[in-house]
């Protein structure tokens, strides 16, 4: 059984805010050109409603070789801190292979990474990194080994309805959006929408800034989100 953290939250909810709270991280593959030496690079990536992260990648690229050789990856990620060991990280152990995708998938990508409309146009593929083993280091001390079922989610409806309630969200609630943004990151932009939602939290665009905002509890279907949405305008 997963221990709870000071916050209330188990370990692996825990890492996986982690892992949504970031925007870059250091990817690992083994590689082809030096006979299966680990190769690291640094790559955007967005997580799926299921806790998967997922890339968007050239054919081009050297680390993408390296996965169609052999898909055995890893990602890593740490919260921004003047101590880097003292800092969270998480590190994602999967397999990583390319993936159809949809215009669900797309368009929730560029609405994280705008720039990267460019690159559809281009050699570039979306990767999806599966889980096999995830290593969440809280800081000094608190070292955790946890099992992708821990780790995913299920919410299928909430990823469903994601669109829609985008919609509602930013449709005359830029007044709650910009105290969100006072709370959390003390800022007050000009311009702010809501860009992504998942079971743990809303992704905002700032002034051209993202903004992570977590729920206060996981979310698992659409039904349930208007009532986190009432918990974060108060």
């Amino acid at each position: 059984m997963l221990r709870t953290t000071r916050d209330g939250l188990n370990h692996a909810v825990e890492a996986r805010r982690l892992l949504r709270a970031c925007r870059y991280g250091s990817l690992a593959t083994l590689s082809k050109r030096l006979g299966g030496f680990p190769f690291a690079t640094v790559v955007p990536f967005m997580v799926n409603h299921d806790a998967s992260a997922v890339i968007l990648v050239s054919r081009l690229a050297e680390h993408t070789k390296n996965i169609e050789a052999d898909a055995r990856t890893s990602l890593m990620v740490h919260d921004l801190g003047a101590d880097v060991q003292a800092a969270a990280r998480l590190t994602v152990a999967g397999m990583c292979r390319r993936m159809d995708a949809s215009d669900r998938t797309e368009g929730r990508y560029l609405r994280l990474f705008p720039a990267a409309s460019e690159l559809l146009r281009l050699d570039f593929d979306f990767y999806r990194i599966e889980p096999v083993a995830i290593r969440y280091i809280a800081g000094f001390g608190s070292i955790h080994w946890l099992s992708p079922e821990s780790f995913a989610t299920d919410c299928a409806g909430l990823a469903a309805a994601e669109e829609e309630w985008l919609r509602l969200i930013n449709d005359g609630n830029l007044i709650d959006l910009r105290a969100c943004c006072r709370h959390v990151r003390s800022m007050d932009p000009v311009e702010v929408s809501a860009v992504a939602l998942d079971c743990d939290g809303m992704d905002l665009r700032a002034d051209g800034a993202l903004i992570r905002i977590p729920f206060a509890e996981q979310v698992v279907h659409a039904a349930s989100l208007h009532k986190a949405l009432e918990e974060l305008n108060r």
